[in-house]
């Protein structure tokens, strides 16, 4: 009786430490439900960040929380793509997630610059 007892034990402690690791691998959407915030800063001709690589994961939301001294449009090269618009001031803007691994850039075309190429995976 104590074999039977012990050996239930040990394949319930099995099952639960199983269980758990497969919860956190499902569909990679373990930490990727909070959204990406990514602060942009668009001053006259210079943007801040100027072109730096970003990871998201794929399906996860993107913030921009954009500070500029004058209206503008931020065209992001998704399928489909997305253009968002913003007024001076400060604003956050969202990015949909985006399905599909591979780089994204998020550019000005305003200004002819890339802000930030997403690295989704």
């Amino acid at each position: 009786m104590r074999r039977a007892m012990a050996s239930l034990a040990v394949l319930l402690c099995a099952l639960t430490v199983t269980t758990a690791c497969g919860s956190d691998s499902d569909g990679g959407s373990g930490g990727s439900t909070d959204p990406k915030v990514i602060k942009v800063t668009i001053s006259g001709d210079s943007v801040t960040p100027n072109g730096e690589r970003v990871d998201v994961a794929v399906g996860q939301e993107i913030q921009l929380d954009v500070t500029a001294d004058e209206a503008g449009e931020i065209h992001v090269h998704s399928s489909p793509e997305q253009q968002l618009e913003y007024e001076a001031g400060t604003h956050t803007l969202t990015i949909q997630g985006i399905d599909k691994p591979g780089t994204v850039d998020v550019e000005s075309h305003a200004l002819d610059k890339v802000i930030v190429q997403l690295e989704v995976s």
